[in-house]
């Protein structure tokens, strides 16, 4: 029987290393990478989360801010608007998680949502440098938005506007942060 000794009919021990053969272990256990089967699925949206539903975000660099849900991307993040001329939100993807859905909806009948994947989002990369001129740049790195960012910013906001002109104190609401005080109880509020 390979890999011990057969001491008095019971099975014992290691197989002793063969001649040639390595006789000595790594020290450290080496893992190897578990087979997966698993096709991650997308992820479901929230019931309360519907097109044209307004959003307060949690985290972030627009945190606190109230956005509207445009739709949801294919891979499971959501894309919303503030929109820009309101509240300075470009279309963004958040995470359903960071998010608070509220109980006003803005009707997006009007609104052409341009066809936007993850991909528009996608960072162009840049000509490498050698680790001695990254060293001694001294300039800061100017981001430049791309006008095809531009023009569908342009064409959803012209659409949000008259959508949020038509509700009278939806602008106001819009540009108005989100915070919590002393006392307030968050999870006593309805949103």
């Amino acid at each position: 029987m390979p890999g011990g000794k057969n001491v008095s009919g019971r099975w014992r021990g290691k197989k002793a290393a063969s001649k040639g053969g390595a006789s000595m272990y790594p020290a450290d256990d080496v893992k190897t990478p578990l087979m997966r089967y698993r096709v991650p699925k997308k992820p479901k949206l929230r019931p309360s989360i519907q097109p044209g539903t307004v959003l307060i975000l949690l985290a972030g660099r627009f945190r606190g801010h109230r956005v509207i849900f445009l739709k949801a991307l294919s891979s499971g993040t959501l894309l919303v608007s503030g929109p820009f001329q309101i509240n300075g939100v470009p279309l963004r993807r958040v995470n359903q998680a960071y998010v608070i859905a509220t109980s006003v909806v803005v009707d997006l009948s009007g609104v052409t949502v341009p066809d936007i994947d993850d991909e528009f989002f996608a960072r162009k990369e840049d000509a490498k440098k050698t680790e001695e001129e990254e060293f001694f740049a001294n300039e800061a790195k100017e981001t430049e938005v791309s006008e095809e960012r531009k023009d569908a910013q342009q064409l959803v906001d012209t659409g949000l506007m008259e959508a949020i002109k038509a509700v009278p104190l939806l602008d106001a609401y819009l540009r108005a942060r989100f915070t919590l005080r002393n006392g307030d109880k968050a999870h006593k509020m309805k949103f």
